[in-house]
């Protein structure tokens, strides 16, 4: 079983974020607090694409509220892209974690590549009726879901790629029999906000997490 089992034909972003709450498509929804599916208007210009909900996310129902979304947020405002125009997912929608015991801290664990693939019709369901201008992939599994299990966020990052085209699989992300809102559209990657925060250096890491986001900022404004 995956998502696809739970994923409504012809549905609206709203009845995609309902549905998700019944999800049980793959093992992770076990012991998780809730589906945590995404944020931001249908008519986003910049989408993010993350690798999966936190603790404090699976807690929320929302992605990116937790210190890695505190960093995203600083480094967005800090380029001048407005919030407004952007929609943030991840790529798995459970939280994926081991416990430290009984009552104590759950720990993340990394999504793995059956994990991003039962996931993958909810992801696919949202590009069917997104449209942006830009996408990033932020981190590994973000940019392996997008781009295939080759991909590497060190030696790509910060380099604007054409969307769908250099995608896997990119049939599965374009509309329909319509592709020419994508003919100017683009898709990068960089490092996943959490890494930084894990980094030896986080001046360093955050200095070229904002020098990548400038060059989406760049296509926004041009």
């Amino acid at each position: 079983m995956t998502a696809a089992d739970f994923v409504p034909a012809g549905a609206t972003m709203d009845k995609l974020r309902k549905a998700s709450l019944a999800c049980t498509g793959c093992e992770l929804y076990k012991g998780t607090t809730q589906t945590v599916f995404s944020k931001g208007p249908v008519g986003a210009r910049l989408v993010f694409v993350g690798e999966q909900p936190g603790d404090i996310e699976d807690r929320r129902g929302e992605p990116f509220v937790g210190p890695a979304g505190k960093l995203l947020d600083k480094a967005v405002a800090e380029v001048g892209i407005d919030p407004a125009v952007i929609y943030t997912t991840n790529a798995v929608k459970h939280f994926k974690f081991r416990s430290a015991g009984e009552g104590k801290r759950r720990i993340h664990q990394t999504p793995d590549a059956s994990d991003v693939s039962a996931c993958r019709p909810w992801l696919v369901a949202e590009f069917e009726l997104l449209s942006p201008d830009v996408v990033v992939a932020l981190g590994a599994t973000a940019g392996r879901a997008l781009f295939g299990p080759s991909f590497r966020v060190t030696q790509s990052r910060g380099v604007l790629m054409p969307w769908p085209a250099s995608a896997h699989d990119s049939a599965a992300f374009a509309h329909d029999g319509d592709d020419g809102d994508r003919e100017s559209a683009f898709a990068m990657a960089t490092l996943h906000p959490s890494a930084i925060l894990r980094a030896d250096d986080r001046d360093v890491a955050y200095a070229g997490f904002v020098a990548d986001l400038e060059v989406a900022a760049a296509v926004l404004s041009g």
